[in-house]
C-alpha cells in the first residue's frame, strides 16, 4: 500500500464549508504517482504505458479544511493487462471516501493492450489487498 498525506488548501473548500467533491479525483490521481512509477519511473509522458478505463468515487462522509487527509492506494484486482486501483481518503482516522480506478497497460504506438508480466506483475501483486466493505 502507498500512503500520502494531503494538507487541504482553503481553495479546496466550497460554499457548504467542506472540501469540494471535485478535489478527490485530483488528489487520488496525485496519490497514484507512486504506482505510476512502477510503469514509468521518471513519469515521462512520452514513455507512458497506461490508460484509464474507468473511475468512480464513493462519498461516504465530509472532509474539512484545516485537517490533514491521508490517502491510501492499493490494488484490489490484477488481471492480464488491466488492474483496479482502490484508494481511500481518511481524516482523523475515519474512512470518508473510496475510489476505484481501472487502469490498462497500453502501447500508445500500436494502440493495443499489453500483458502485465514478470517483475512488474510481482511489484503490483505486492500491493494487492481487499477493498473496504461498501457503505
Amino acid at each position: 500500500m502507498f500512503t500520502r498525506t494531503i494538507e487541504p488548501a482553503f481553495y479546496d473548500t466550497d460554499a457548504l464549508g467542506h472540501i469540494n467533491n471535485t478535489r478527490l479525483p485530483a488528489w487520488f490521481e496525485l496519490a497514484r504517482n507512486d504506482l505510476f512509477r512502477l510503469f514509468t519511473p521518471d513519469l515521462d509522458p512520452k514513455a507512458w504505458r497506461l490508460i484509464m478505463a474507468r473511475m468512480e468515487v464513493d462519498y461516504r462522509a465530509e472532509l474539512f479544511y484545516g485537517h490533514d487527509i491521508e490517502l491510501r492506494t492499493y490494488l484490489t484486482r490484477l488481471g492480464n493487462s488491466s488492474f483496479t486501483v482502490t484508494q481511500e481518503a481518511r481524516q482523523h482516522g475515519k474512512l470518508t471516501n473510496v475510489g476505484h480506478t481501472v487502469l490498462v497497460q497500453y502501447d500508445h504506438q500500436a494502440k493495443c493492450t499489453v500483458p502485465i508480466e514478470g517483475e512488474l506483475r510481482e511489484a503490483l501483486a505486492a500491493h494487492l489487498q481487499e477493498a473496504p466493505a461498501p457503505a
